[in-house]
């Protein structure tokens, strides 16, 4: 959980500053912009880059600082309440779903990919998976079942993206060879 905690925080922080640099200086050009496909200056520019009125980096930064402050705190040995993990749970899934929108807007309106995005994208559904262990490892029933499985949902989505990255850029991926 601190790993992915930490991971998330720096690249929304390290998006987060190349938006701001993006915004201050005309013609700047995010050193995470590396040719057609991975450019996230081409994302940054776009609606969807700020869901809410700001750069949604910002809502990484917040949340991931959360994910870093219950991690130290339970690595220290702070017995935290369920109630914490199941908040902390339900802004990971809500996290999550989001996620999964900016993939669909990344890969069939922007037509881009960015390189901290994915970075996000990717400790995303580990982070759920710790949380639903901790939260249901030792239920019984059906909570049981989904804890039980949580890494094969890793798996499987990883294995998605990867597929619909592949498909949806793989004229230029297949140029590059």
């Amino acid at each position: 959980m601190l790993l992915t905690g930490l991971a998330g925080w720096v690249a929304s922080l390290v998006l987060l500053v190349e938006d701001f640099k993006l915004l201050s200086e005309p013609g700047y050009v995010p050193s995470c912009s590396l040719n057609p496909v991975l450019s996230c200056g081409s994302v940054m520019v776009t609606d969807q880059a700020q869901v809410l009125g700001f750069p949604n980096p910002i809502i990484g930064v917040v949340g991931f600082s959360v994910v870093v402050t219950l991690a130290v705190l339970s690595v220290a040995g702070v017995g935290l309440p369920r109630w914490v993990w199941a908040g902390l749970w339900l802004g990971t899934a809500a996290g999550t779903l989001f996620i999964c929108w900016l993939i669909f807007q990344s890969l069939y309106r922007i037509n881009a990919l960015c390189p901290y995005c994915m970075v996000v994208w990717a400790i995303i559904t580990p982070l759920l998976a710790v949380l639903t262990g901790q939260l249901w490892g030792n239920d019984r029933g059906a909570l049981r079942v989904v804890a039980e499985w949580r890494w094969t949902f890793v798996a499987v989505f990883y294995a998605l993206v990867l597929v619909l990255v592949f498909l949806r850029f793989q004229d230029y991926w297949l140029s590059l060879f």
